[in-house]
């Protein structure tokens, strides 16, 4: 009897022992993304080990270059009359090739379409090439790829950081050690892309609705009482737009957070525009020009505030956002909070797929089900 019961006993064990690793498992997560307070690198490790989906592990991985898309190091780009944007995920290493989100593909689309007279570069940290097997995804970059002035390629991060002023940050791991280590990598590669090129920076959550060319060489946008963002962002390839780059590019080499999502991308940029503009509050810099560096009203490119973002994926608000964007360059929809909202794509009236219709309607042609 009892050698009947033994398995039994041990499959009890098992199931109690998994559970058990999965309560662990969903507690440690918890405390990785909540608690404000810097945590170990070694911890972060485990984090990253056990999410590697979330983790940064592919931007030190050598691959040879016909395995890769080409480098940007071959390309150059228009001094001040480039666009970029930068897909730090490790997605296209872990699915053996170059993808791309619908709603990434849909920013690329709308500053390309927009701004015919710019380059468009899109930036893949990840390893990964081209490999066309008619995916959604492989849809969607053979029609950015349509476009003349859309440039998709590749960033050796170990190349890009060299003799920079945060070589550091990559070299000895901190970017990659930080709590929000894709974000961070974003944050970071923003102000070293401009320092290198100037031109303007765009995030991968927005909608262009307007040409940015008459914005202006050095600018950013306040997005609230608090804060400037980061989303889209432009410093001069020369003279003091590149003295402000350097200035952003030192104080994240100083002072750089791993442990707080917001300090090294709006921070930065907020630290630095209240010296310029000699203040100690945001709303008190709102539509000045500080030092030549000009900043906007949340109207241009934050009109929809981030505590707002349901707004975009409800018909009743249709209304209420035209008007509140009327005069935006851009929309920004807030994917930190927004990303897991789907959006089928035959709904009517939702206010950010009407958007899309409009802005990217190659990249909607393309979708299966949803946007």
């Amino acid at each position: 009897m009892s050698l009947i019961r033994l398995p039994i006993r041990l499959t009890k064990y098992r199931k109690k022992h998994l559970m058990s690793v999965i309560f662990l498992t969903c507690l440690f997560t918890t405390l990785i993304l909540t608690i404000h307070i810097p945590i170990p690198g070694f911890v972060m490790n485990i984090y990253y080990w056990i999410k590697p989906d979330k983790s940064v592990f592919c931007h030190y991985i050598r691959t040879k270059e016909e395995d890769n898309l080409p480098d940007i190091s071959a390309a150059v780009p228009k001094e001040g009359q480039s666009i970029f944007f930068h897909e730090t995920s490790c997605n296209s290493l872990i699915n053996g090739k170059i993808t791309i989100k619908a709603r990434q593909a849909c920013a690329v689309e709308s500053a390309a379409l927009m701004n015919p007279h710019h380059e468009v570069y899109l930036l893949y940290a990840s390893p990964g090439k081209f490999l066309f097997q008619n995916t959604e995804s492989d849809r969607f970059l053979k029609e950015l790829l349509k476009y003349p002035n859309v440039n998709i390629l590749h960033l050796d991060l170990e190349k890009y950081f060299k003799d920079s002023p945060v070589e550091n940050l990559y070299a000895e791991g901190i970017i990659r050690q930080s709590r929000f280590a894709q974000s961070h990598t974003s944050d970071v590669l923003r102000f070293l892309t401009l320092w290198k090129y100037g031109g303007i920076y765009l995030d991968l959550d927005v909608i262009v609705t307007k040409p940015l060319e008459g914005l202006g060489t050095d600018f950013s946008g306040i997005e609230s009482n608090t804060s400037v963002a980061a989303g889209i962002l432009s410093f001069n390839y020369t003279g003091i737009g590149h003295e402000y780059a350097t200035d952003c590019l030192e104080d994240l080499k100083y002072n750089f957070k791993g442990s707080d999502w917001g300090w090294n991308g709006p921070g930065t940029v907020t630290r630095l525009l209240k010296r310029l503009c000699n203040v100690n509050k945001v709303p008190e810099m709102r539509n000045r020009t500080c030092k030549g560096f000009k900043i906007y009203p949340p109207s241009e490119f934050y009109s929809i505030p981030w505590w707002n973002w349901k707004w975009f994926f409800d018909p009743l608000q249709m209304d209420a956002i035209n008007h509140a964007t009327a005069n935006s360059h851009i929309i920004h929809v807030w994917n930190k909070f927004s990303t897991t909202v789907k959006i089928p794509i035959n709904s009517l009236g939702v206010p950010y797929l009407e958007f899309a219709k409009k802005y990217c309607p190659s990249i909607i042609k393309q979708c299966d089900q949803y946007f």
